[in-house]
């Protein structure tokens, strides 16, 4: 697969069908799979400081993933509400594009360390990898850094579940929902190990992804909330489409991080209903009025 090409802002019509130029990962031959396996039915489980709120969100997403076969995971924390809701959240995917988040802050971190500011070629390769998903850009970078210095990060970060691959393939990184869930951490609210100019840099760029790939853990985020997003998506021989979004809803009252990682989806389309339906389910109930937030619907 080449540089990512910006395509129409239609990804129901546009992104499968482009799916070979799409920056999903940089992996071997890709071979079509012609059916998704079924996944074994489990449920997602909401802890809140409002039990109503965790009870609602359990069933509304449950809901969401009512029928579908994929195997799905899911790790998401909203922090104004102290509410957390996970599925499956330790279970490993190939990471695809979403790996791109962890490059960036690898490479800020490691500059943090060096007391120096990027480079223009840093900062243009960072800004096509992640606004754009261009692969080329996100391979510079990775062979810049060095798997010793992602590793490094990666246990700094905490991020204990998640492994390069042997053979050096970014994007079949094996990542978890959980470990993603606490990159979102990192780069939402202040900690020892990005410092403020790294963490305003990514949520920047993530919020600046062109329109045809901000699909995902945005539907149906509130219109006064700032958006930051990453997805991936990659199709190989076993367990069909992994389609994963990564997704940040900042500013006024909004404080809170959605992971949804999925595999086993017979389409990318279907990959992105999926998740789309559980990310319209997070956001109607962390964003209703308290008058009615729990009220039949």
């Amino acid at each position: 697969m080449g540089r990512h090409r910006r395509i129409s802002p239609s990804p129901r019509t546009t992104l499968a069908s482009r799916a070979a130029l799409a920056a999903g990962a940089l992996v071997p031959t890709i071979v079509a799979v012609g059916s998704a396996h079924a996944a074994t039915p489990q449920a997602a489980i909401c802890t809140s400081d409002d039990p109503e709120l965790a009870d609602k969100l359990s069933q509304d997403i449950n809901s969401a993933l009512d029928g579908s076969p994929a195997t799905t995971a899911i790790s998401l924390h909203d922090r104004t509400t102290n509410t957390t809701c996970t599925l499956d959240a330790d279970r490993t995917f190939d990471s695809a594009s979403t790996v791109k988040v962890t490059v960036l802050a690898t490479l800020l971190w490691d500059a943090q360390k060096e007391d120096r500011a990027l480079t223009q070629e840093e900062k243009d390769r960072a800004t096509a990898m992640i606004t754009q998903s261009d692969n080329d850009a996100t391979t510079a970078l990775w062979k810049q850094l060095g798997a010793d210095k992602i590793s490094g990060f990666l246990q700094a970060a905490g991020m204990t579940n998640t492994t390069l691959d042997s053979e050096g393939h970014w994007g079949l990184t094996q990542i978890t929902a959980n470990d993603e869930e606490k990159l979102l951490h990192l780069v939402t609210h202040a900690n020892p190990v990005l410092s403020e100019d790294s963490r305003a840099y990514i949520l920047k760029l993530t919020s600046e992804v062109i329109p045809s790939q901000r699909w995902g853990t945005p539907a149906g985020a509130p219109s006064d909330a700032q958006v930051h997003v990453k997805n991936g998506w990659l199709e190989r021989a076993t367990n069909g489409w992994r389609v994963h979004s990564l997704g940040a809803f900042t500013g006024g009252d909004h404080d809170y991080t959605i992971t949804v990682l999925s595999q086993d989806n017979a389409t990318m389309d279907d990959g992105i209903a999926t998740i789309e339906g559980i990310a319209r389910a997070v956001h109607k109930n962390l964003n209703a009025p308290a008058s009615s937030a729990h009220s039949p619907g």
